[in-house]
Order: C-alpha cells, then structure tokens, then sequence
C-alpha cells in the first residue's frame, strides 16, 4: 500500500512531470567509485561501542539505504580521504 506522497509521485511520474537528471553518468561514475572504494574489504577490526551511538548510526544508515556495517565504512572512508573533516 503506498502512502498519499508516494502516490502523488506516482501521479506526477504517469503525467510525465518527472525528468532525467542531465549528467547522470558522471554522477554516476563518482559514486561508483565511492562505492568500490568503501565496499573494498580486505582488514577487519572490532570496536565497542556505546549502544546510544550503535543505534544513532543504525539509523543514520537506514536513512542512507545502507547496511549499518557498510555506512560506517563509508564514514571512516571519507574521513581518511578528507571529504570529512573535524571541526576545529
């Protein structure tokens, strides 16, 4: 059962309101890349965490559409590339 936003999506879809996204590939190609980066696997580690912050990031990742595992791969990712940064 869809909810009254989906399906006024819907509606605008069928009307042909909605339209591609010009430069999709290149979006697409970044995140791509992203993706390969994060998803590239080859150490483990273990960490505690406090169960507050497991859940904040739980739902963080759900947001995201992504296995809470996977988001903090990504987290720690951008971190180390600089795409996040402390604040000061």
């Amino acid at each position: 059962m869809m909810n009254r936003e989906e399906k006024e999506i819907l509606e605008e879809y069928e009307k042909g309101e909605w339209k591609s996204k010009e430069k999709v590939s290149s979006s697409l190609k970044k995140y791509l890349a992203y993706a390969r980066a994060t998803l590239k696997k080859d150490k483990r580690i273990n960490i505690r965490v406090s169960a507050h912050d497991l859940e904040g990031i739980q739902k963080r990742a759900v947001e995201e559409g992504l296995p809470y595992q996977t988001f903090i791969a990504s987290i720690l990712h951008k971190f180390v590339t600089g795409r996040i940064r402390e604040k000061a």
